[in-house]
């Protein structure tokens, strides 16, 4: 009767002993939240190959396949600012888990009769539903991995768990070429094949419901992260609209999700023009998520050196994706397929470095901030339409290569997106680098330190420093 009765959340105005989470003690949930991503890394990474599929066992256009991609990120704009940011400030990280995977199982159970009557605006309001379940659970599983555990290593614990959602991503198309799609390459059989993936999903989806009900957690409050912004900088953020880096954070954000979402959904059209057969399409798009994945691993491990700061690395990265989509927009072949390769390569490390600057010196505004920046994920419903306009434009006027001039749109996603590295590098340095190199975390504190900062105070949200001040 015990684990029925036993309370699950925590008032978003109490100070905890997750303040000062060690490595250890942050491994465990840190694990559970990692298996999220997987999941919809595989859900990212099937939509992908859905997409040229549908639009050929459905017999529609390019920008009319770009609907499946509007609808699942159209849901990244609506509930994170909204009704999943309010569930995780109201009850916190576990029980918005557990209702992020509850919609979750809904819509891949809606993709069942969605692929009886063969409706392609059934798939597309059976996408919305699935991308409002996996937007709920990453307004909370970002947040929770960059603010879990020791803040100089936010950055790294975050790419490697986008590095296991990027070999979620590196399956799903393998599985679609090799399984899916073998040999019932655009037809009705192939789509009913899907119907049995979403089907097996929602079945794990409820055995994670139960694992997140049952297995120990830390609820890290708004009044943590305020508490440890003043052991870091000494100083408080300030009201929630002077928050400039995490402003210039979401605008990055929506870019470059954007525009790597463009170049994934025509990732196998692209391929195709070039003069690949749709299975070798398939098989090139899951080699290059492999290539994908295993930057990601290798982007958090370089962060692991003191030298390598994690501003230096996006970057470096973002303005890679630039050159290298130039590249393959003006390029043919399979050169022009090599360079669409190594954008996917160096597009690894962006997302989650820039989610864990922008979060930065939020203090007790971190859990809105992250909403807002998982919200900028809707950026992928705005790009890829644009992207898939145009190549339907160029192909209408026998355009040659209507796909690989379609990807300049990307490009100027990617050129919009380096505004923040712009900024933290030259602008907010020094708030980053103290994040970086600060030891709250790695050294224990003293037992009166530890004392003071497992009291559960309930003050309101702009007086609990000084009133831990005044008990020191």
């Amino acid at each position: 009767m015990g684990l029925w009765k036993r309370k699950i959340t925590v008032a978003d105005d109490v100070v905890t002993s997750a303040v000062h989470l060690t490595l250890r003690q942050s491994l465990i949930p840190c694990f559970l939240v990692t298996i999220l991503f997987f999941l919809w890394g595989f859900a990212y990474g099937l939509l992908d190959v859905l997409n040229p599929h549908f639009q050929k066992s459905l017999n529609i256009t390019p920008s009319k396949a770009s609907g499946l991609s509007a609808a699942y990120f159209g849901a990244y704009f609506l509930c994170p600012p909204t009704i999943s940011g309010w569930i995780l400030r109201k009850w916190g990280f576990r029980v918005t888990f557990m209702c992020g995977l509850c919609v979750l199982a809904v819509g891949c159970l809606l993709m069942w009769p969605s692929g009886v009557k063969a409706s392609f605006g059934g798939y597309c309001g059976s996408m919305f539903v699935v991308g409002a379940g996996l937007s709920t659970l990453e307004t909370a599983a970002d947040p929770f991995l960059a603010i879990c555990g020791p803040p100089r290593y936010s950055e790294i614990r975050l790419n490697l768990a986008q590095a296991v959602q990027a070999v979620g991503s590196f399956v799903a198309p393998l599985l679609a070429s090799r399984v899916f799609f073998a040999k019932t390459v655009d037809t009705a059989q192939g789509l009913k094949n899907v119907q049995w993936v979403y089907l097996a999903v929602a079945c794990f989806v409820g055995l994670l419901i139960i694992l997140f009900f049952v297995a120990p957690m830390p609820e890290i409050t708004d009044a943590d992260m305020g508490t440890q912004e003043m052991e870091i900088c000494e100083y408080d953020p300030g009201p929630f609209r002077k928050q400039i880096n995490l402003f210039l954070a979401v605008w990055s954000q929506f870019c470059y999700v954007g525009a790597q979402v463009a170049v994934a959904n025509y990732f196998v059209n692209f391929c195709e023009e070039a003069g690949k057969t749709p299975a070798q399409s398939s098989d090139i798009f899951a080699a290059a998520q492999g290539l994908y994945a295993f930057n990601r691993f290798l982007a958090g491990g370089l962060m692991t050196i003191p030298a390598i700061k994690p501003r230096f690395v996006l970057a470096t990265y973002l303005c890679m994706c630039f050159v290298f989509v130039l590249a393959a927009s003006q390029s043919s072949g399979n050169a022009s397929i090599a360079m669409i390769c190594l954008v996917l390569c160096w597009e690894s490390a962006c997302f989650a470095t820039i989610f864990s600057m922008g979060l930065r010196g939020l203090g007790r505004h971190t859990k809105i901030g992250g909403s807002l920046i998982v919200a900028a994920i809707s950026g992928g419903a705005v790009f890829p339409p644009m992207t898939g306009a145009v190549a339907t434009h160029l192909q209408k006027i026998k355009s040659k290569k209507p796909f690989h001039m379609a990807m300049l749109i990307p490009m100027a996603g990617f050129i919009c997106a380096w505004i923040y590295p712009l900024y933290v590098n030259i602008l907010n340095s020094e708030v980053m680098d103290v994040h970086r190199e600060t030891d709250v975390g790695i050294v224990v504190p003293s037992d009166k330190e530890m004392a003071l900062n497992q009291v559960d105070s309930h003050v309101k949200p702009g007086e609990y420093v000084a009133t831990i001040e005044d008990k020191n």
